[in-house]
């Protein structure tokens, strides 16, 4: 059976659930710049490079990965948010990225092998794509409306390096994560199908929206619906939401997209809004509570947290989740109107 197969048959029986934050966790194990840095001849200050880690501190990263797995994590992500040339740029690093992808999914195969040898459940590795801070749909200058400083070629150049490195090292999936850019998106997707032909094996992807304001739409000017039907093409093996806001602002955002996505659902949420000091302080019980309306009303298939989770949000979010139904997968037939085009038909 495939891992998209699997993955489809088990959330058909039961909610799944991915990993929390990284970040959060790594900033507990109060770092100094030459944990980043360790034995690597690198020009710049690494503090703050938390993919770094995956080659200097590889037991942090992977203890980090096992707290979420005996939390209850089905799928685990690579610790490679950033591991992109334009990301490792800021550090002088972007020679790295083939190592820095290559390594984090050494380091989570080992953790999901360890946890699948203790309980025989299969878990799988989901190789992240976090956003750059370059985009297609938005000119950086103000004055000129027009200018981009990066185009699709280069983008979709720029994902396929760390896709082929995901992919070789033996990624299940690939997920795509805090989409601000639909644009970006597309180049991301285009660059994972592309590695995972070359590869010559299915590489199953998830895609994750990030909202920026209350009217539900991302940097790029989409709603959840719009998003859907501009990445849809794709086949995604999931779409849904991360980080964003609270559980309970993404609620009304995941009835928008349930009824619609013809695929599985997955929503990972920020625990709560920040504080004034930028920290998140809502407790695991909380989001649980939160979330658990979600899947009274049916509207995911796999949960998990976002900026300030821990594996204590994940364990609340399991128990939770025990004996909830999963959303059924709709048949989607629908008329559709999306952005100003004339309405068309969607067959499932």
């Amino acid at each position: 059976m495939s891992v998209r197969e699997a993955i489809l048959a088990k959330a058909q029986k039961r909610i799944m659930l991915i990993d929390g934050a990284y970040g959060t966790a790594i900033q507990n194990y109060r770092l100094q710049e030459a944990d980043y840095r360790g034995d690597l001849e690198l020009t710049a200050d690494q503090k703050g490079n938390n993919d770094m880690l995956s080659l200097t501190r590889p037991d942090v990263v992977e203890a980090i990965t096992l707290a979420y797995l005996e939390a209850g994590s089905d799928i685990v992500e690579t610790n490679t948010f950033s591991s992109t040339s334009i990301s490792q740029a800021d550090y002088n690093a972007e020679h790295l990225v083939r190592e820095l992808n290559l390594a984090s999914v050494e380091i989570a195969r080992r953790a999901c092998d360890r946890a699948t040898a203790i309980d025989g459940c299969p878990r799988y590795v989901a190789g992240a794509i976090g956003p750059t801070n370059k985009t297609l749909s938005l000119s950086p200058d103000v004055e000129d409306p027009g200018f981009r400083e990066v185009d699709f070629d280069m983008m979709k150049s720029v994902y396929r390096e760390q896709c082929d490195a995901l992919v070789e090292a033996g990624a299940d999936l690939i997920l795509i994560e805090t989409i601000f850019d639909t644009l970006n998106a597309k180049a991301a997707a285009m660059a994972a199908q592309e590695a995972a032909e070359s590869a010559g094996r299915d590489v199953p992807l998830m895609i994750s929206m990030t909202i920026t304001d209350m009217a539900g739409r991302n940097l790029s000017g989409h709603t959840v619906e719009a998003f859907w039907h501009a990445i849809r093409h794709v086949k995604p093996l999931t779409i849904g939401l991360n980080c964003s806001f609270g559980a309970d602002l993404l609620r009304p955002h995941l009835k928008a997209l349930s009824p619609i996505a013809d695929t599985l659902v997955m929503a990972y949420p920020n625990a709560g809004l920040p504080n004034d000091l930028g920290e998140y302080d809502e407790m695991p019980e909380d989001t649980a509570a939160q979330v658990s309306a979600w899947l009274d009303d049916g509207l995911v298939n796999i949960v998990g947290g976002c900026c300030g989770s821990t594996p204590q949000h994940i364990a609340a979010l399991a128990k939770s989740a025990a004996g909830k139904a999963p959303r059924t997968i709709p048949q989607v037939e629908t008329q559709t109107r999306l952005a100003g085009l004339e309405a068309f038909t969607l067959a499932a």
